[in-house]
């Protein structure tokens, strides 16, 4: 039997039949598609989803990087279990899919992208925003999104779409494979009819493995667990991804090894967990980077060992110092030559646990009285930076955070994703929950947070979301607060004004350029930006776009604010100018290095001295073999 569909009417029926099942967890893979319109998809996929809109939810986007930023979000508070679509025209909203794209790829969180694409048949050539390629008949602009796809498929023929579209759903539930999945749509073939057989649309439901550990490699994992005597946990996204939190804390409890995270990995523990001791890396406590540092076992779970986390490779300095890495993806389980264990994070810890217990395993006393002073130690200091005795003056950003952190429970989530407040909050935020923590520094992309809040708030509808937003943020994708505010969605947004890009600023004066170029500021005479600040308004540029805006002076003010917003059923913006002052106390210093090379010469002392301290650095890398 066989239906007659154009190719856009097929792949939207087909989307909307398939699903993904995990520990009896029955979930909609694609529950609902993004889409701005233009030439090269409204008379395809924008009719078909007309025509099945009782089957397909459609949201509709203001930027096409954010619609990707969006369907991350919502994948990533889904566990990866469900994910959206995107569709674009051709040309330049194609081309912005592709920094969401890399940001999918390299967080590897599922997202399908369906960009137009110029006529297959090509009746005429070129047409409308087409790229002409000399050398090539078969390029055009969607060629972009195959380094940061994961699969990638152009289907100009409409019978190419059944085994497209099934390769597709192979990779957005592979958890090894998962990322960005393109199939890119010539405008043509969208709106061709086919005879499709029905079995094409039937139910499909897509297992997503946990694969237990190899036996060896288990026994290998145990033996180097038993005689270490000074080991450390890891915890990356892959403890969120295989929902093995409880897992862990279990493991960590009965062997009293301590628990540091990644960016990705925070919230693995609860802050108050007697394991867990923050951050690590060189946005992380001083309690996590001092264990890594005399560490002789460090046991990755679902990391990567991105250089924030290895302190660009000097922050594990015990000589006799090995690895055992749990991670889903041989390629992970291998870095820093490692021991492998290759399975899903929470199956290997149950595994290992379950190994170790039967030899009644637990560190030393003496190391776990050791790091639990060490965290009090901390967490006194986190409370000085973070607490403002003074309720009636401009607040630092860490009392910013804090005044949020003093009003968030469990319920709530935070997104973040890149400037200075990711730094802040892996030191400073106290976790609460296993999914409270969303913050993107795999890809560390400016503009995601708003949408993202947005994708998280449509996977959890009754929890508060916070999109913590710096100003050069903000400046870079405000866009979907229309989203917000067209749909309802009540998304709060931090917005924290500090006239540049404070993070990178700190980060030039660090490396000797003098923070140029990284202050929102008026030309001086002298051509610098160094004049007074830009007269730019924020708060009124969020309340244009329909967002309901609440001015914070003090700290007072922000602390009824936030609870204000926090409170309110609509999209919320809580505005604060922080103190920017050297002379006010702000986040303990970086625990761990980083590498960002300096000129290895150059006339000014500032630089000078910076590669002075940069070779010292650079000194204490090793090469982990």
């Amino acid at each position: 039997m066989t239906v007659r569909l154009t190719v856009a009417q097929a792949l939207v029926r087909f989307l909307a039949a398939q699903h993904t099942e995990r520990d009896g967890e029955r979930r909609r893979l694609i529950s609902a598609t993004w889409g701005i319109f233009g030439h090269g998809n409204v008379a395809g996929l924008g009719q078909a989803l007309v025509e099945h809109a009782g089957a397909m939810p459609f949201h509709q986007g203001r930027n096409e990087q954010a619609m990707v930023h969006a369907a991350v979000g919502y994948a990533r508070q889904c566990d990866r279990l469900s994910t959206h679509a995107v569709t674009t025209s051709i040309g330049p909203g194609a081309t912005n899919l592709v920094t969401g794209a890399a940001l999918a790829t390299v967080n590897h969180l599922p997202v399908l992208l369906l960009p137009g694409d110029v006529f297959a048949a090509r009746p005429a050539d070129p047409v409308l925003q087409q790229l002409e390629v000399p050398y090539a008949g078969d390029v055009s602009v969607n060629d972009t999104l195959r380094p940061v796809s994961r699969y990638f498929d152009r289907i100009t023929r409409p019978e190419q779409l059944i085994p497209g579209a099934l390769h597709a759903m192979r990779v957005l539930t592979d958890p090894v494979e998962t990322g960005a999945v393109t199939l890119a749509l010539p405008q043509d073939v969208q709106a061709e009819a086919y005879d499709w057989p029905e079995a094409f649309f039937a139910e499909r439901v897509w297992a997503v493995r946990r694969p237990g550990a190899d036996p060896a490699e288990l026994a290998e994992a145990v033996r180097a667990v038993r005689r270490a005597r000074r080991p450390l946990v890891i915890a990356g996204g892959g403890v969120h991804h295989s929902r093995a939190e409880d897992s862990l804390a279990e493991f960590a409890a009965a062997t009293g090894i301590p628990v540091a995270s990644t960016q990705a990995g925070k919230g693995s523990l609860r802050h108050d967990h007697p394991q867990d001791v923050g951050g690590v890396g060189h946005t992380g406590t001083a309690t996590a980077d001092e264990l890594a540092r005399t560490a002789d076992l460090v046991i990755g779970v679902g990391t990567r060992y991105t250089d924030f986390t290895t302190a660009s490779g000097t922050l594990f300095g015990n000589p006799d110092v090995r690895f055992l890495n749990l991670n889903i993806a041989s390629f992970d389980s291998h870095k820093l030559a490692g021991l492998p264990l290759v399975a899903d994070a929470r199956s290997g810890l149950g595994e290992l646990a379950e190994a170790l217990g039967a030899h009644g395993h637990r560190v030393a006393a003496s190391y776990v009285a050791e790091y639990t002073e060490d965290k009090e130690r901390w967490e006194q200091r986190v409370d000085a930076c973070i607490e403002a005795d003074e309720p009636d003056v401009r607040p630092t950003q860490p009392q910013v955070i804090g005044a949020l952190d003093a009003l968030a429970d469990e319920s709530d989530i935070i997104v973040a994703a890149a400037g200075s407040l990711p730094g802040d909050l892996h030191k400073l935020w106290r976790t609460r929950s296993r999914d409270q923590y969303h913050l993107e520094y795999g890809y560390s992309c400016m503009g995601y947070e708003i949408p993202a809040a947005i994708g998280v708030k449509l996977a959890a509808p009754g929890r508060n979301v916070w999109a913590l937003v710096g100003d050069g943020t903000y400046l870079m994708m405000p866009t979907e607060i229309v989203t917000a505010v067209q749909e309802g969605v009540a998304i709060k947004v931090l917005l924290v004004q500090n006239h540049g890009y404070a993070s990178i600023g700190g980060l030039s004066e660090s490396v000797g350029a003098e923070r140029f170029g990284t202050a929102y500021r008026h030309r001086a005479a002298d051509g610098a930006f160094t004049g007074a600040p830009l007269p730019v308004d924020l708060a009124a540029n969020a309340a244009s776009l329909g967002m309901r805006v609440l001015r914070a002076r003090t700290v007072r003010d922000l602390r009824s604010a936030l609870a204000e917003a926090r409170a309110a059923d609509t999209p919320t913006c809580v505005y604060v100018e922080t103190e920017t002052s050297d002379t006010v106390s702000g986040a303990p210093e970086a625990q761990a290095w980083w590498d960002v090379p300096v000129a290895e010469t150059a006339a000014r002392s500032s630089a000078v001295k910076a590669r002075e301290l940069y070779e010292r650095h650079v000194s204490t890398r090793r090469r982990h073999l």
